[in-house]
């Protein structure tokens, strides 16, 4: 089970990530900007059983492993995500990063003809950009007894080598391998589609995520 940096670790979704990542065995330095708050969360999430999880300033999370995932708010991304470029280089960087607006008609999403996904990669080109778990219930993840298998995580990237690896991380996240949807640019797609569960969570007071039906198992075909 290889290392994974979750930047933004105190947060919701970053919190649940790292505890599911962390249940399935692997290693997990928990980011944040501060280190004390770090700790206090991983300590929360140890009472879990996630005893694999090192608390650590963002910097360091980020020095310490080759998966870098991003679970920040998308006010000050791409300020983090600049100051911690020369650290990504080389790197495979996750982000479930969504770009959402609230008004008095609920969420919508935000940036249009581009996405947080392809930021990313553009303040960072030498590293292995990959959009994924964008439509997990961070409620959902943070408790261990709620099961995900029947959640698909779709995962779009240039990179497919860094694609496939990122599918594989999602099994050990939802215990079904990932979907690999295609390029980067759908990360246009599918981060905005997160306002859509977010409105169905408050319509049915529930934690809805996706499946994707009739995706065989396995890598994708690539020709």
């Amino acid at each position: 089970m290889e290392p994974v940096a979750v930047v933004g670790g105190t947060g919701p979704q970053g919190s649940g990530l790292a505890l599911r990542l962390a249940l399935a065995g692997h290693r997990v330095l928990l980011g944040s900007r501060s280190v004390e708050r770090a700790a206090a969360k991983a300590a929360e999430l140890a009472e879990q059983g996630a005893e694999t999880i090192e608390p650590a300033t963002n910097q360091d999370a980020v020095r310490s492993a080759d998966v870098v995932l991003l679970a920040v708010p998308y006010d000050g991304h791409d300020e983090l995500v600049a100051e911690l470029a020369p650290l990504l280089t080389d790197k495979v960087v996750v982000t479930c990063v969504n770009p959402l607006a609230f008004d008095a008609r609920g969420p919508v999403g935000l940036l249009g003809g581009t996405s947080a996904a392809e930021t990313t990669q553009e303040l960072v080109p030498d590293a292995a950009v990959v959009g994924a778990f964008h439509h997990l219930s961070a409620v959902s993840l943070n408790d261990p007894a709620v099961p995900l298998t029947e959640h698909s995580v779709m995962v779009c990237a240039d990179d497919e080598a860094a694609a496939d690896r990122v599918a594989a991380l999602a099994e050990s996240v939802t215990g079904r391998l990932g979907v690999c949807v295609g390029a980067l640019r759908l990360a246009r797609h599918l981060e905005p589609l997160t306002a859509v569960l977010i409105s169905t969570n408050r319509r049915y007071r529930t934690h809805s995520g996706i499946a994707l039906a009739a995706v065989p198992e396995g890598p994708p075909v690539r020709r």
